[in-house]
């Protein structure tokens, strides 16, 4: 069958939607907003966050399904992929060195946002039939704001995530995996599918609480290998790591991209790129970490908010910034390929800069062996997602056998060719994104109000439960979210 032309359509839209007219200015103008409606709490409270996040990792005596590390970590584990490899890659290719100061622009902005999101994700959680806790957009839209738009909008966020889900979370990961294990190891395609199918079959039927336990011991391990292997390139090309940042900086301003063109338009292409491939990588403001957020066990929804805000800096100002200076300190950004004369391809470029940093074959090893890992986490954490909305959608009775069909389409993605779910996984995620973006503007007194409230108390973010459950007292807010009741949502 020939599917070139929905290829073309789909490609066609996703430009539209993630162009320089939609979704980029809603996503920097939304991170913006919530930046100064929450006085930039990102920056204040960042230290705090990352303290109760990475060493504190739980509120003892609070009601959730998962602690507040393994929530961040299976959000870590969706969010922590191929974006963060061939994504950075592709914006530094078309956009230049400068592209990656807008990735960091956007990953700053964004930590506003993911902290709202996931905020709402535990405000406005409640309890499935099965005791698990469920949350995310496909309930704060509906429960946040009470009329028709916005469960209009809840169950146009749920059906677009479950699409989402088979997509950028399932097929083009396994696609990545057994491409990679092809060429690296030789390793068949339909081997590689039957290994993945099984093991998301036995970490996915546990659910969220086998999901936890997994992405809790394979997320660190994964993320510290792939940037100890960054930092010792960049520590043997030192020298070089000055003159990178400073390409990047004016870069940003003044535009220098391989592709050539004038000045004007190189910029616009390093702001298009950076902002376009920042948002795929963190995915601050499309509103799934807050499925996970919505399952931790925490005190406040403030605390599990500012968690989960950490996951956007560990992924875009940590990994994505080593990815980055290790394609520009070794040169390899504007490299060309001695055969064809034309640059190396964005796909490869991450591989290729670690091959010249590091000696003999390690680098290739351990791009491919970093890509397996990010993606095979990538498909635990969007089962969660898409298992939520399906909750949301059909109830709980639908759960398991998404759970099984999810896992068998892992082998379908790791041996067939991909092109259409890559462009229509783009598209869906655009459509999960703008029903979360207005959501948040129009939650975003909620969220002001109530993350004042708590941590005019607990500045620090060192309070007990039983001192939470102490100083918010009475609070109205608070009570709401304790039973779970309908709120009277004052939005102002």
């Amino acid at each position: 069958m020939d599917l070139s032309g929905v290829e073309a359509f789909l490609s066609w839209l996703s430009g539209i939607i993630w162009g320089p007219f939609v979704l980029i200015p809603l996503l920097l103008g939304t991170g913006l907003y919530l930046t100064i409606r929450l006085g930039g709490l990102q920056i204040l409270k960042l230290g705090p966050a990352l303290r109760l996040g990475l060493f504190t990792r739980k509120d003892p005596g609070s009601d959730g399904d998962i602690s507040q590390f393994q929530a961040l970590t299976t959000a870590l584990a969706a969010t922590v992929g191929t974006g963060n490899i061939v994504g950075v890659a592709t914006a530094i290719g078309i956009g230049g060195p400068g592209a990656l100061f807008w990735m960091w622009i956007t990953g700053l902005l964004g930590m506003a946002s993911k902290y709202s999101e996931a905020f709402l994700g535990v405000r406005f959680r409640k309890t499935d039939d099965a005791g698990e806790k469920s949350g995310g957009p496909q309930y704060y839209l509906e429960r946040g704001i009470p009329n028709r738009l916005g469960k209009f909008l809840a169950l146009f966020f749920a059906i677009a995530a479950v699409l989402a889900c088979f997509g950028i979370g399932n097929m083009t990961q396994g696609n990545s995996i057994a491409s990679n294990m092809e060429n690296s190891f030789n390793v068949p395609t339909w081997v590689t599918g039957l290994v993945l199918t099984a093991f998301a079959l036995v970490v996915l039927v546990g659910g969220i609480k086998s999901i936890g336990r997994v992405t809790a011991g394979l997320v660190p391990i994964m993320i510290i290998f792939y940037v100890l292997g960054a930092l010792y390139i960049l520590i043997a090309n030192i020298g070089d790591v000055p003159a990178a940042f400073a390409q990047i900086f004016t870069d940003a301003f003044t535009g220098t991209a391989p592709i050539g063109g004038f000045a004007g338009s190189a910029i616009i292409i390093a702001v298009q790129f950076g902002v376009a491939r920042g948002i795929f990588s963190n995915e601050s403001g499309m509103g799934s970490a807050a499925i996970a957020a919505a399952a931790a066990k925490t005190s406040h929804p403030v605390r599990q908010g500012l968690v989960s805000m950490t996951q956007t800096f560990i992924d875009t100002i940590i990994v994505v910034t080593c990815t980055g200076l290790v394609i520009i300190t070794t040169g390899v950004w504007d490299m060309t390929d001695p055969e064809t004369g034309e640059q190396i391809s964005p796909a490869l470029m991450t591989g290729e800069a670690f091959s010249h940093g590091l000696p003999g074959e390690w680098g290739h090893y351990i791009v491919t062996i970093g890509l397996v890992m990010f993606a095979g986490s990538t498909i635990l954490g969007w089962s969660y997602y898409g298992e939520r909305c399906i909750e949301r959608l059909l109830g709980r009775r639908a759960v398991m056998p998404f759970r099984v069909v999810f896992s068998l389409v892992v082998f379908i993605g790791c041996t067939v060719q991909l092109g259409v779910v890559w462009a229509f996984s783009d598209v869906m995620n655009g459509l999960m994104a703008l029903p979360n973006l207005l959501g948040l503007l129009i939650l975003s007194g909620l969220v002001a109000r109530e993350t004042k409230k708590y941590l005019d108390n607990d500045p620090k973010l060192r309070a007990s439960t039983e001192e939470v459950n102490s100083f918010m007292a009475g609070d109205k807010a608070f009570e709401e979210w304790k039973t779970q009741a309908i709120p009277v949502v004052d939005r102002t």
